[in-house]
């Protein structure tokens, strides 16, 4: 599809950031932007990673339209538009003033524990 057929897009270099973890329908809307050039990036680096039907539907069928006359429409496809969330910094905010109580498991099978049968 694209004039870099010999040298496979990265995901890095792709016209629309984390596309990987964009749903499909905030694709539709994020390609619309995108010339037959960028959109065939994104078709070649669909088939080679992902090869997710619906992505491919979507992204072929906006590449047929503007085969057919439809012109790329304004905006940025690289915006945030809030589509993922944001990364956690990770880890945990559990310190000792913040952990639970201490939990004493039951002893199953002890004879000692009145609790069980024996």
């Amino acid at each position: 599809m694209s004039d870099s057929a010999d040298q496979p897009a990265t995901r890095d270099a792709l016209p629309i950031p984390d596309y990987d973890h964009l749903p499909v329908g905030s694709l539709t809307h994020r390609i619309r932007s995108l010339d037959s050039g960028r959109l065939g990036q994104l078709i070649d680096y669909e088939r080679e990673h992902g090869a997710r039907v619906p992505v491919l539907q979507v992204l072929e069928a906006r590449l047929d339209a503007l085969e057919r006359g439809a012109e790329p429409s304004g905006g940025d496809p690289s915006a945030d538009s809030g589509d993922v969330a944001p990364s956690s910094p990770g880890g945990s905010a559990v310190s000792p003033e913040t952990a639970g109580p201490v939990l004493n498991p039951p002893s199953h099978g002890v004879p000692t524990n009145p609790a069980q049968p024996r």
